[in-house]
């Protein structure tokens, strides 16, 4: 789904306002277990992606092969990548076993939530306020256990906050494209796609291109992003909110007076 259709959907679902519990277990033995790790219409965040990645020991661009296909939104031209199902009759999930998922501790953000979905807006303080819907699926035997949950407690247990500040982060820099108005280049997209989606790759695309020269950047950060695919995520983000909003907020250009945020493609 795009992310107009991911709202969309959320929107249908019934909301668990703040506070308010619900009952849910999902365990090796329920009479249901792994029927919703099959037909999946599931957009990956770049965490997603890096997080499965660091599971399978695959290259970005091995994995995005493999497991994935990508288009561009219509809206804002920028890239998209879905999980790929298997070619079975079930369309499966291909980490799914009889044991259950086999990158459990990487799987997606959304598989870890369910059966909630989150949504968030701009809290008017630099943050966000976040919602949780729930996803009733008429197969799914979880909602008659006995444990009880708050969004937030859930959120917790499932170990998603781990997700929430590059998640949001990348939600945020969508809702920015959109608020300006107009697609983004395909220059630009090409460029999330590799700083965003082929981290391993956007590393060695700094070094060839001498990125730490043009911003300004400390040398112990520097050996990180080149160490660490996670800190290099988090940098490709501020890389690409200076380039395309020239947003100086994390990331100054080197001998240049910062400015502030604009938006253009």
């Amino acid at each position: 789904m795009s992310t107009d259709e991911t709202k969309d959907f959320l929107d249908s679902l019934p909301e668990l306002e703040e506070g308010k519990t619900y009952q849910f277990k999902c365990y090796p033995g329920i009479e249901c277990f792994n029927a919703c790790c099959s037909d999946l219409d599931l957009v990956l965040t770049p965490y997603d992606i890096l997080r499965m990645r660091s599971a399978t020991s695959k290259n970005s661009i091995d994995f995005l092969r493999i497991y994935t296909y990508g288009h561009r939104a219509p809206d804002s031209n920028f890239p998209v990548f879905k999980f790929r199902m298997t070619d079975s009759a079930a369309q499966t999930c291909p980490f799914v076993t009889k044991q259950g998922c086999s990158i459990y501790a990487d799987r997606p953000g959304a598989c870890r939530m369910y059966p909630l979905g989150r949504a968030t807006r701009p809290d008017g303080n630099g943050g966000v306020k976040e919602q949780f819907f729930i996803v009733k699926e008429d197969h799914c035997c979880g909602f008659k256990e006995q444990d009880e949950w708050t969004g937030v407690s859930w959120k917790k247990d499932q170990g998603f906050q781990e997700y929430t500040a590059s998640n949001d982060r990348y939600m945020n820099i969508l809702a920015r494209i959109k608020e300006g108005g107009r697609p983004v280049s395909d220059k630009m997209s090409h460029l999330a796609t590799l700083a965003l989606y082929k981290v391993d790759e956007f590393q060695r695309f700094i070094v060839k291109m001498r990125l730490f020269e043009r911003v300004d950047i400390d040398e112990k950060r520097q050996k990180a992003i080149l160490e660490d695919e996670f800190v290099a995520l988090s940098f490709a983000m501020d890389w690409f909110e200076l380039m395309l909003f020239h947003d100086t907020t994390k990331l100054k250009p080197k001998g240049v007076t910062p400015r502030g945020p604009s938006c253009q493609s």
